[in-house]
């Protein structure tokens, strides 16, 4: 009797163990990544670099549930900082659980230099698709995800893209950095008349001149090859008004753009402080969106 106690005890012990172990693994296998987007110095859109570290944090779903889709998470923050847990990891958390991989970056603030983010969201998705083999991803269903503020730099890569530059001795720079859809949520979009004033102070200074202002409102940006976009924006935000997604839309609409505005007639910016009715419902049809579209097809 107290043999065949020892031997079943030592046996869940060593079940235990094994668990433990492969559980461990699993941990370590699924950790997310962090990688700096630029090799050395990054670029200050003027010749001119910075020794500075650009990083974004590489959550990728579980095999069992990947879809070969990534999207790049900007959180948003005004562009004088970036709320980098609620609208950034918690997002790639939940793009995770649905086979989705999520890249948040942590772009550098404008500081006075309005290149800084732009350049930082370009070479972002130029690294995702560059690495795409490597982390199991379709190079061809890279997209990009924004925050208010995070939404227009989002919009801004949606609008100021290029196919690479085939002669760089950089092979990441001659990739294309156009993402193949956007996901803009209570976004900023122009830096005219009906601009956040904080958004628009910190990306082009305290008296941008106008050709800036133009340059930086992304609904006068849209072209034809302007990405597919979906949107979504309460009513009544007192924070970044409606406006700005209703202008964006008109004018993908007006391009021929696949779009989707998503309104709410009530909501607050950050939606309830990213839970509840508007935050559970943006994120099911945005999903059902680019299920529609062919962007989650599954990779297997």
């Amino acid at each position: 009797m107290h043999q065949a106690f020892k031997h079943r005890t030592s046996s869940t012990i060593h079940i235990l163990i094994v668990a433990a172990f492969a559980c461990g693994v699993l941990t370590a296998t699924a950790a997310p990544l962090r990688v700096s987007i630029w090799p050395g110095e990054a670029p200050l859109g003027d010749g001119k670099s910075e020794k500075v570290e650009v990083p974004i944090t590489v959550h990728l779903p579980p095999d069992s549930l990947a879809t070969g889709a990534a999207i790049v998470i900007c959180p948003g923050g005004g562009y004088g900082g970036k709320v980098v847990e609620g609208e950034g990891h918690g997002i790639a958390r939940w793009l995770n659980s649905k086979g989705i991989a999520g890249i948040v970056l942590e772009y550098r603030l404008p500081a006075g230099n309005y290149h800084r983010p732009m350049l930082d969201a370009q070479r972002a998705l130029r690294v995702v698709r560059a690495r795409a083999a490597e982390w199991k991803l379709d190079p061809n269903r890279i997209g990009i995800i924004g925050f208010s503020a995070g939404g227009h730099l989002a919009s801004t890569a949606g609008t100021h893209f290029d196919a690479g530059n085939p002669t760089d001795a950089d092979p990441v720079e001659r990739i294309s950095c156009r993402p193949d859809f956007m996901v803009l949520v209570y976004p900023v979009i122009t830096m005219g008349e009906k601009t956040h004033g904080g958004s628009r102070h910190n990306l082009l200074g305290a008296n941008p001149p106008a050709a800036l202002k133009e340059l930086f409102s992304n609904e006068k940006q849209v072209t034809s090859q302007t990405p597919p976009t979906f949107m979504t924006h309460a009513r009544t935000d007192a924070g970044v008004p409606v406006s700005h997604s209703q202008m964006f839309h008109e004018a993908l609409k007006a391009k021929g753009v696949a779009a989707e505005l998503q309104e709410f007639p009530k909501g607050n910016h950050g939606y309830n402080g990213y839970k509840g009715e508007e935050w559970d419902a943006w994120q099911k049809r945005s999903l059902e969106w680019l299920g529609e579209r062919g962007f989650l097809k599954s990779s297997k």
